[in-house]
C-alpha cells in the first residue's frame, strides 16, 4: 500500500497513539475539578500548552485549544465579527481558502458582513496589490491561508504583512492547517499576524483536535460559551487525551522533518520530472512558490475521480483536489480561482506527500501510472 494523500489526513504517529491511550487510562480527572484528580489533568493540559507553545515560537498564554482547523477558523472569523461589528463590518479572504473559511465569509454575508475576494494569478497566489485596493475603513479581518491545501502554493503572507502594519486594527488571520512542518514557520507566523489555526490530524496527531495561535492584545468573542474552559473563551471540557497526543505528535513531526528536511522535496521533484514525460499530463505545483508535499495535476481527459479510483485498485492512495470537495464531485475552486479551463481542473488529483514516503514507492507508483496512462489513451 502507498499512501499519498497527507493532506488530507496523515497517520498517527505510534507514539501519539501511546501518549493518548496511556492519558486516558491514567488520567481520570476533569481539568476543571477542584480535587486531585482534576490538578492532575490541568497540569497536564497546562504541560501541552506549553510545549506546543515553544514549537511554534508562542507564549503558553496565546494557545487555544479546540476540536480542530474547522472550529479555528470560524472562531477567528465570526468571533471576529462578534468583537467588532460596532467598528466595521467588511472582511477580506482569498479567492483560493478552504471552505472552512470561505463558506462560514458566505454564511457571515447573511448576518450584515461584506466580504471581498482577494484574487490570485495563474500560480495561485494572492495578488497582494488586488488585495490593498479592497482594504476600507470598514474592515475588520483579512484571511489567507499560508499553504493552498489543493495545489500548494505559499501564500505571500509577509508582504500581506508589512502592508497590514499600516492598518493595525484589523485581525489578519492565518490558515496554518497545511504548513505547520512544511514550510518553515517565519515564512508564515509573522509578527504581524494575530490568529492562526493548526489541526492535529495534519501532522500525525488525532483526529478531533487541534489549536489557534491568538497573538496578546487582540480581541476575539467565544464561539463556544458554557463552563467558561480556555480562560472563558471556548468552553466545553477539554480533550485532556487528545491535547497531550497532539503536543506529542508535534513536537515528533517537527524533529521528523529537521532529520529530513528534504525528503518530500526530492520525492515530488522525482515525480514531476516523471510526470515531465507524458503529453497528456499538465502540472500545476511546479516551482519555489509551492509547498514540497503537495503535487497537484491533470491526466488530460480522465476525471480526477476515475483515476483515483485506478491508482485505488493498485493500492496507491491519492485524492482529487481536496479531500473535503472529494465526495461532492466538486472542480477544484483553487484551479477554477487561477484560470484553468475547466476540462483540466475536472481532471486534476492531488498527491501529497511526508517524510515517511520513500523513492521506492515514488517508483512504483510511476510504473503504475505509466500503465494507467498507456490505457486510458486506448479507451479515449
Amino acid at each position: 500500500m502507498i499512501y499519498f494523500d497527507n493532506s488530507a489526513t496523515t497517520p498517527i504517529y505510534p507514539q501519539s497513539l501511546d501518549a493518548y491511550v496511556k492519558t486516558s487510562q491514567r488520567i481520570i480527572g476533569n481539568p476543571s475539578s477542584l480535587h486531585d484528580l482534576g490538578n492532575q489533568a490541568n497540569r497536564l493540559l497546562q504541560q501541552a500548552r506549553k510545549q506546543i507553545a515553544e514549537l511554534v515560537s508562542a507564549s503558553p498564554e496565546e494557545i487555544y485549544f479546540t476540536s480542530g482547523g474547522t472550529e479555528g477558523n470560524n472562531w477567528v472569523l465570526k468571533g471576529t465579527m462578534l468583537e467588532k461589528l460596532g467598528y466595521g463590518n467588511h472582511m477580506i479572504i482569498s479567492g483560493v481558502e478552504h471552505p472552512a473559511v470561505s463558506e462560514t465569509a458566505e454564511q457571515l454575508t447573511k448576518l450584515g458582513i461584506e466580504v471581498s475576494i482577494a484574487p490570485v494569478d495563474k500560480r495561485g497566489i494572492v495578488r497582494v496589490d488586488e488585495l490593498k485596493k479592497l482594504v476600507r475603513k470598514e474592515t475588520i479581518l483579512v484571511s489567507v491561508m499560508a499553504v493552498n491545501n489543493e495545489v500548494g502554493a505559499i501564500q505571500p503572507i509577509k508582504e500581506i504583512s508589512t502592508f497590514l502594519n499600516d492598518h493595525p486594527k484589523i485581525h489578519f488571520h492565518v490558515d496554518a492547517v497545511q504548513a505547520i512542518g512544511k514550510v518553515p514557520l517565519a515564512e508564515w507566523l509573522t509578527e504581524r499576524v494575530d490568529f492562526a489555526t493548526f489541526s492535529a490530524h495534519k501532522f500525525h496527531g488525532p483526529r478531533g483536535v487541534g489549536f489557534i495561535y491568538w497573538k496578546k492584545g487582540r480581541r476575539l468573542s467565544p464561539l463556544l460559551t458554557g463552563g467558561g474552559q480556555e480562560k472563558n473563551q471556548r468552553s466545553g471540557t477539554e480533550n485532556v487525551p487528545g491535547i497531550v497526543a497532539m503536543a506529542k505528535a508535534l513536537r515528533l513531526a517537527l524533529d521528523i522533518k529537521a532529520q529530513k528536511p528534504n525528503q518530500t522535496a526530492y520525492l515530488k521533484q522525482a515525480l514531476i520530472e516523471a510526470l515531465h514525460t507524458y503529453d497528456k499530463v499538465t502540472i500545476f505545483s511546479e516551482g519555489d512558490d509551492y509547498a514540497p508535499h503537495i503535487l497537484c495535476f491533470s491526466l488530460k481527459g480522465i476525471r480526477g475521480e476515475v483515476l483515483v479510483h485506478a491508482l485505488e485498485e493498485k493500492q496507491i492512495f491519492v485524492s482529487t483536489t481536496s479531500a473535503c470537495s472529494s465526495r461532492k464531485h466538486m472542480a477544484s475552486s483553487t484551479l477554477h480561482a487561477m484560470q484553468v479551463p475547466n476540462d483540466l481542473a475536472t481532471s486534476a488529483i492531488r498527491v501529497s506527500l511526508d517524510e515517511s514516503n520513500t523513492m521506492a514507492e515514488v517508483e512504483q507508483f510511476m510504473i503504475i501510472f505509466k500503465q494507467l496512462y498507456k490505457k486510458f489513451s486506448v479507451i479515449n
